[in-house]
């Protein structure tokens, strides 16, 4: 099945309104299912470069692995769980390329960026994070983020230590505790959820998320279902009149019709980029 007749894509990105450049970057590659997002952080310049690496090297690699795919390796596994491998592979030699690169140019040491991706398959979702660049699903006009931050805030909202109201006026929200490209290895922490058609997929870097409320990000994509260009650059504005802080990149994702996969495991691999 052709993805395009599927899924609708559509991204921004910005500055903000504080930063002088933008270390964000994003990639959707519609025709295989794919959609990334990555946050960067370092150096003058070294985030952008940490960010760019990661998506590229993540769309280029993840179409590759799907082309390289046969009966075989599909039939020792289920679609699910070679999607989760898929992943699993290609944001660790993101990882790696980043690593490498900043401990052998020391204009790049020390970067990093956190990261979410994800790929449509077969009525599904596999999605893969790391940091506090987030996903959501809005669902019959309900928003729910499906991805839990891997943030000092995080942790001390689930130990009790701090509310969710009050993590919102902290002044730690930028304290990940996993990123890429910070050590020689990475965990990527990997779901997979059933998706419907009519739902929407918004993933955010936290330059959306710490300025707007999920209630307003609710109610702008529950009133903008039929524009998707529109909603992605209305968000932006939204963050950038609470004061634009960091950077901000959006990605939705809206499921127009439902994508199954054929009768055999090669017949789901190749509907994934046919």
């Amino acid at each position: 099945m052709n993805l395009r007749t599927s899924l609708e894509m559509a991204t921004a990105t910005h500055t903000g309104m504080v930063r002088s450049h933008n270390e964000d970057s994003v990639n959707v590659e519609t025709d295989i299912g794919l959609a990334v997002l990555a946050d960067g952080m370092g150096g003058y310049n070294a985030g952008e470069v940490a960010s760019g690496i990661a998506t590229a090297l993540i769309a280029t690699e993840t179409r590759q692995a799907l082309t390289r795919m046969s009966p075989h390796d599909l039939d020792q596994n289920s679609g699910e769980m070679a999607a989760f491998g898929l992943l699993h592979d290609v944001v660790v030699k993101a990882n790696s390329s980043i690593y490498q690169s900043a401990n052998s140019q020391s204009q790049y040491a020390g970067m990093g960026t956190t990261l979410v991706v994800g790929l449509f398959c077969d009525n599904k979702l596999a999605v893969a994070h790391i940091g506090d660049s987030r996903c959501y699903r809005l669902r019959d006009y309900r928003l729910e983020q499906i991805t839990r931050d891997h943030s000092l805030l995080q942790e001390q909202i689930d130990t009790g230590l701090i509310t969710k109201e009050a993590a919102r006026r902290s002044t730690y929200k930028n304290l990940v505790t996993r990123a890429l490209g910070i050590e020689p290895n990475v965990k990527p922490e990997i779901q997979v959820h059933e998706v419907r058609a009519g739902d929407l997929y918004l993933m955010c870097s936290d330059g959306l998320n710490d300025m707007v409320e999920d209630k307003d990000i609710e109610r702008t994509l529950s009133s903008l279902l039929t524009n998707l260009p529109f909603a992605a650059a209305q968000l932006v504005q939204m963050a950038n009149d609470a004061g634009g802080r960091d950077n901000i990149s959006v990605v939705l994702v809206k499921i127009k019709r439902g994508f199954p996969a054929g009768n055999n495991w090669f017949s789901k691999a190749r509907s994934w980029f046919v």
